[in-house]
């Protein structure tokens, strides 16, 4: 049995900068658990650039970003392993994996820090009738067929859903020749970044059917078409607004759902709107000693801000194994409250907090010319106003210390602000 400082689990950008940042605060024994062949995560497929505007200060591709990472994460000497499978987490931070080339290892940590990523909905998870045929890709699929290992994936392509992935593969699949016909989205809004829209989507002519979805894929074999209609105020498919398009591939762009079954197994607490952990402001879960980073949270739309998140839940595994974090009863919890999805961190500990604490939220629906308005225990502290909301782009607030600690109350609350 091995026994590590810190075991990281999930070698992609979030696990990489998690780990990277807790050596440099001091812990020499640091594991990074993947299960893929090689670290970067999904970076490695994601070969178009707009990755580092934040972090760097520069744009870089996909693999660009994570083999800066990858290459300081060696520098420092941190272990890792590839083509390893982590079967269970337990309470007391006992890791069980496996791996064909090392058979089943338990090993022990004082800490470890979920960076597991997130996974695409599949066609199961929206119910399409008709067939299984071949042709329906997941997009991030299609993108590492494509990307990685050389495929093309077909010629005539319908997207369902404008998530970020959908679209960049909107451009991609022109790009490489394909006849991309519709992206069709069952919201009233698109769900990716307002960027990718124009760059992937309006620069190519590809059309964007707001309030439509696919009722009807056909073909037993290969899909030879899809049947798209448009949809009502409450998403039901509107009669006689069928459009048929022949194509050859479908793919499915219909959202992110955080990877928690290791999670769950370790008794971690699930907040239903994110689908990920429950943290506080050190990015620790309901589990002492269980941190939680990147999208195993709460899907992010840039990873600049994954890389920010997980330095922050590194630096703080850090502290909890030098024991040097503050483990106050005194707990201040965050409210969604109209027009907001969800808020990360739901718990707060002030003793932990720094200068400054970040609030990452989304919204529920497109707004212009809004504000949004942070209360403590329902006392307005501060309003922020916005040219445009939109659920595809995450929003963040930053609160100073000292303006929480001079209305403490027992809850921090963001709501959206319409304007008259």
């Amino acid at each position: 049995m091995k026994k590590y400082d810190i075991v990281v689990i999930g070698g992609g950008p979030a696990g990489l900068a998690a780990a990277i940042e807790a050596k440099k605060e001091g812990i020499d024994q640091i594991l990074v658990i993947e299960r893929d062949r090689e670290l970067g995560g999904i970076l490695q497929q994601c070969i178009h650039n707009g990755f580092g505007l934040h972090v760097f200060k520069e744009e870089l591709t996909g693999p660009e970003y994570a083999e800066r990472f990858i290459n300081e994460l060696r520098s420092l000497g941190i272990d890792y392993v590839l083509d390893t499978m982590v079967l269970e987490i337990t309470e007391d931070r006992t890791v069980h994996c496996v791996s064909s080339a090392d058979g089943y290892r338990i090993i022990e940590s004082q800490a470890v820090i979920l960076a597991m990523g997130c996974r695409e909905r599949t066609r199961g998870a929206i119910a399409i009738p008709g067939y299984r045929p071949a042709g329906v890709f997941n997009a991030g699929t299609a993108q590492r067929y494509m990307n990685m290992e050389g495929y093309m994936v077909g010629k005539k392509v319908v997207i369902l859903g404008s998530g970020d992935i959908g679209l960049i593969m909107a451009r991609r699949m022109t790009l490489e020749g394909a006849q991309v016909m519709a992206v069709a989205e069952l919201m009233p809004f698109s769900g990716g970044l307002t960027r990718n829209i124009v760059q992937c989507l309006d620069d190519y002519d590809i059309p964007l059917l707001l309030s439509h979805t696919i009722t009807k894929i056909e073909g037993k074999n290969r899909v030879e078409a899809v049947t798209v209609q448009a949809v009502d105020e409450n998403l039901k498919p509107i009669e006689g607004t069928e459009r048929v398009y022949e194509c050859d591939t479908l793919l499915l762009s219909v959202g992110l759902i955080p990877e928690n079954e290791l999670s769950r197994s370790a008794g971690v607490a699930i907040d239903n709107a994110t689908k990920g952990p429950i943290v506080n402001e050190s990015m620790e879960t309901s589990v002492e000693g269980i941190f939680a980073c990147g999208n195993v949270v709460h899907v992010h739309d840039l990873v600049d801000f994954v890389t920010e998140e997980s330095r922050r839940a590194g630096k703080a595994a850090a502290k909890y194994v030098k024991q040097e974090m503050a483990t106050s009863m005194a707990i201040l919890e965050t409210k969604a409250q109209e027009g907001i999805g969800y808020i990360v961190p739901q718990r707060i500990r002030m003793e932990n907090v720094g200068e400054q604490l970040p609030l990452l939220m989304r919204v529920r629906n497109v707004y212009h010319k809004a504000e949004l308005s942070v209360k403590i225990d329902g006392v307005e502290v501060k309003r922020l106003k916005k040219a445009h909301l939109a659920p595809g782009e995450m929003e963040r607030i930053d609160l100073p210390k000292a303006l929480i600690e001079a209305h403490l109350g027992k809850y921090i609350s963001v709501e959206v602000v319409k304007e008259a």
